[in-house]
């Protein structure tokens, strides 16, 4: 159930505010694949959402959207951020960086891979803490060499 949607004053990000009451464990003590999982999609909403108001052609905002969510793209993001994250944080997205995962990536190195799986837990931790302000201005941050590029 959908709760909240509000435009940020800038317009580019909308903040995601879901029920997650559902959720019968802290963020805390979810794996960091549980987070990456949760944290993909969330990750993906931001990107679709900011791509839509083009209102190009759905073959070219899929084009566009898979370059931004692209493990070797998330990577770079994980260098962009890391300086910006509170201790809690960091260690949420060394947590995915790091935990074993059993499944590859089709067109990107383990390193890559590794780095965007810690992108995607503490996009993840952060939507299930309900921390969507703290969320949206990372991503803003995320993709800001990207925004030049239309």
């Amino acid at each position: 159930m959908i709760e909240d949607v509000n435009k940020i004053a800038d317009n580019s990000v909308v903040k995601f505010s879901f029920e997650v009451s559902r959720l019968n464990a802290s963020p805390n003590e979810l794996s960091p694949l549980n987070l990456a999982y949760i944290g993909d999609a969330v990750f993906e909403l931001y990107v679709r959402n900011r791509l839509i108001s083009s209102r190009e052609s759905v073959n070219k905002l899929h084009k566009k959207a898979k370059a931004i969510v692209s493990a070797e793209a998330q990577a770079k993001m994980y260098g962009l951020i890391s300086e910006l994250l509170t201790g809690e944080e960091l260690a949420v997205m060394k947590r995915g960086r790091n935990a074993k995962s059993f499944t590859t990536a089709k067109n990107a190195s383990i390193s890559a891979y590794r780095h965007a799986t810690g992108i995607e837990a503490l996009f993840g931790y952060l939507f299930l803490k309900g921390e969507h302000d703290r969320l949206a201005g990372l991503f803003e941050k995320c993709i800001e060499p990207e925004s030049g590029t239309d």
